[in-house]
């Protein structure tokens, strides 16, 4: 075994050199072309940009001052470029043990990128599309996607689409902390799906779904989201991958299973924008859900071994709801909050189809009553929602499990001016509310019901007719 070590390693230098060997061929064409150069350096804007020389990273920290930066670090053996998430005042302030504070200071925002990581990159089109998707039913109608050069893909959201501050806490502030729970939040949702999905696509192709079962199944099975850390670099766009020499290619999010590698062919890639223009705020009600998600998962797990564990988001999360079924609903049982939002808002109309169609599903009312209040909602909002954008939340609601709408301690309800009642916070969600309401109908019923009991026992026995009394014979 020990003669056969040094021929294993004698291969691999020699898989090594030749991977080298093209790429090099490869660079100085590739970079000296303009559009590859004012690609990477419009995107590196504000950014550390840092040059990989094939099996090495350049000095930390950097920056692309000029657009002929990316043709000359080539000519000196760049073979790639990396960017920061982060978005910072000047890159070049950046100092190597800087304590997080420090770095709050001088760090503008974040952008959130999530890199798709597969061993296959049919399984990363499933979970791109499917986090595709997830973003647009928050209200993320902006991204941008590219290939990432091997057998993945990476999604963006722009820095311009996240609130700047969320309950006094600057969102600036952070990384890498809310992109992770934003990272987790996805794939939680998109754990069903995924999994069906690539069950399926296995079934199709090489018969070995037998092996996707959950997210413990081998990891050359299921793609997964790679998390991201303080300081983390991810390929710039139209970079060239060192393994494939390929360019992490831009694409159209509606078309990822048009892909293939051979769009990413470096001597015939075509230039697009990786970077979208955002509306301001379209990525706040994501992240509001995912800390939302995460701070019932805190919970949960703390209170796993108690009794809060039987509580409604704990059913939540872990899917053991059972939605109740309110034939009449009369205006007695709506909760104030809900009341309040059905009267028309001015701010916050998507986080109210949010609230309101979770409630009304959870209760138990059919789906063409659902659409027709929120038809009916949404004409006394200050601005109205498009009617296709509430079609497409029912549909995308139908098309999941039954949730509970957010508790009231949860971000939702201030984000849109609503101020829960004592009662309300004491009952935690909407659908308790409703539930306590009926369980006092259903009191007062039995009580009405026991005192009418009473009151025909009562006039039956004054309606009986007496017996006569015997008369007794003196004598």
């Amino acid at each position: 075994m020990q003669s056969e070590i040094p021929e294993s390693n004698n291969i691999q230098k020699k898989e090594q050199g030749i991977k080298e060997q093209r790429i090099r061929s490869m660079t100085n064409l590739y970079y000296s072309r303009p559009e590859i150069q004012k690609a990477i350096f419009e995107f590196s804007s504000n950014r550390e940009t840092i040059p990989r020389y094939f099996e090495g990273f350049g000095k930390r920290p950097d920056t692309l001052q000029y657009k002929g930066d990316v043709f000359s670090m080539a000519k000196k053996g760049a073979t790639s470029f990396h960017c920061s998430e982060e978005i910072w005042r000047d890159p070049l302030e950046i100092k190597t043990g800087m304590r997080p504070k420090e770095l709050n200071q001088i760090r503008k925002g974040w952008d959130l990128l999530l890199d798709i990581d597969s061993k296959y990159l049919d399984y990363s089109k499933v979970l791109a599309e499917i986090i595709i998707k997830i973003l647009r039913f928050y209200g993320i109608k902006n991204l941008g996607v590219k290939f990432s050069g091997s057998k993945g893909f990476h999604i963006i959201v722009p820095w311009k689409a996240f609130p700047e501050e969320i309950n006094g806490v600057k969102v600036s502030d952070m990384f890498p902390e809310w992109p992770r729970i934003i990272t987790q939040f996805i794939m939680h949702v998109s754990n069903k799906e995924l999994i069906e999905k690539v069950t399926q696509l296995t079934k199709e192709t090489s018969g070995f779904s037998k092996y996707v079962r959950d997210f413990e199944a081998p990891k050359e099975v299921i793609p997964d989201l790679v998390l991201v850390s303080p300081r983390h670099l991810f390929r710039a766009p139209y970079s060239l991958h060192e393994k494939t020499t390929l360019a992490s290619a831009v694409l159209d999010p509606d078309k990822i299973q048009d892909f293939q590698p051979r769009d990413a062919d470096p001597l015939k890639v075509k230039v697009k924008n990786f970077m979208p223009e955002s509306e301001e705020g379209e990525a706040s009600e994501l992240l509001r859900e995912a800390l939302d998600w995460y701070k019932g998962k805190q919970d949960e797990e703390k209170d796993s071994s108690s009794e809060n564990q039987k509580n409604y988001q704990s059913k939540k999360i872990s899917g053991g709801f059972k939605p109740m079924k309110v034939t009449n609903l009369s205006e007695d049982l709506i909760p104030p909050s809900i009341k309040k939002i059905l009267e028309g808002v001015s701010d916050g109309r998507k986080r109210s189809v949010f609230v309101l169609l979770n409630f009304f599903r959870a209760i138990g009312l059919e789906k063409k009553d659902i659409e027709s209040r929120l038809e009916k909602w949404n004409e006394k909002n200050e601005i109205s929602l498009k009617g296709g954008y509430i079609k497409s939340q029912i549909d995308w609601s139908y098309r999941n499990k039954i949730v509970l709408p957010p508790n009231y301690d949860k971000d939702y309800y201030k984000g849109i001016g609503v101020s829960p009642t004592e009662e309300e916070i004491r009952l935690k969600n909407p659908v308790n509310f409703v539930s306590r309401k009926l369980w006092i109908l259903g009191q007062r019923a039995k009580e009405v019901a026991e005192q009418k009991k009473k009151a025909e026992k009562k006039a039956k026995k004054l309606l009986k007719p007496k017996k006569p009394e015997k008369k007794t014979d003196k004598n």
